[in-house]
């Protein structure tokens, strides 16, 4: 009888690990109304039916069946359906983990490679875990959390990636939050000291995390946010200047008509001329 024995190196299993914080069966079309987003985790997403588009700060990409798609955390994307394709992917979310390149060595936004070669290894793990968190037996946590690491790790050998143990940032989570919260009350007053409340942070602290975080401060972000909303209305509506003014949140008509021709280089007659769809 002969015997070979085979050494296990050892490694360090108390080092951060990647947790499984969701996953999710979507159908996609044209109608459903999507909207660009982040997350303080990546997501990834695998394509099981057809084909669609992934936006990523507001350029699409195509994705086909088979693609997978890896998001960090804190790029802004959607994913968009097409006319008269029902597009079909599998998501999860994924905290402690972020995309780098191999070759670069360096955190990307986002990658996109198509395994359909290995299209039975990964959809096995996902549908396995989809099973496991929908009949939720006897220590199914546990086996999603090892399912999770071995898709991973196959996931790096299988393309010229690598994910990277990130513990998250808490300034990355105070700024996701103001930005949340500029996204949903931009119309109204705000200023830095109701985001001062709202974080138990500093002023001088929240400008100079924001600006970091998204490239602008957040009354900017706010501005920013108005005359986004000021552009539709300029474009599909027949509402006068100063009344659009009012609702995307200026005082004054004057103030509104300084801050959209320092952004655009045209005034709100002006642009609703050139872009008018009513």
């Amino acid at each position: 009888m002969s015997t070979q024995r085979f050494q296990i190196d050892q490694v360090d299993f108390n080092k951060a690990r990647p947790k499984l914080l969701y996953i999710t069966e979507s159908k996609f079309d044209h109608e459903w109304n999507s909207t660009l987003h982040t997350h303080l985790y990546t997501e990834i997403f695998y394509v099981t039916k057809a084909h669609g588009l992934l936006s990523l700060d507001n350029k699409n990409y195509p994705v086909k069946e088979d693609d997978l798609v890896i998001v960090n955390p804190l790029v802004s994307h959607t994913e968009r359906g097409i006319e008269n394709v029902n597009f079909e992917y599998i998501v999860m979310g994924i905290e402690g983990v972020t995309y780098f390149s191999k070759e670069e060595d360096e955190e990307q936004g986002c990658s996109i490679a198509n395994y359909y070669e290995y299209k039975h290894e990964v959809l096995f793990y996902l549908k396995t875990i989809l099973f496991e968190v929908k009949t939720k037996d006897t220590e199914y946590q546990s086996l999603c959390q090892n399912l999770l690491e071995v898709l991973l790790i196959n996931l790096m050998r299988r393309a010229n990636i690598n994910l990277k143990s990130s513990p998250i940032n808490k300034a990355n989570k105070d700024c996701v939050l103001i930005e949340k919260y500029i996204d949903a009350h931009f119309k109204e007053d705000i200023t830095l000291d109701i985001l001062s409340e709202l974080t138990f942070l500093n002023k001088y602290h929240i400008v100079h995390a924001f600006k970091q975080y998204k490239g602008i401060s957040p009354i900017n972000y706010m501005i920013q946010k108005r005359l986004e909303e000021a552009k539709l209305l300029l474009s599909t509506t027949n509402l006068q200047i100063s009344e659009i003014a009012y609702i995307v949140g200026f005082t004054s008509q004057s103030y509104f008509a300084q801050a959209f021709k320092k952004a655009t280089h045209t005034s709100p007659l002006q642009y609703r001329k050139d872009n008018s769809h009513s």
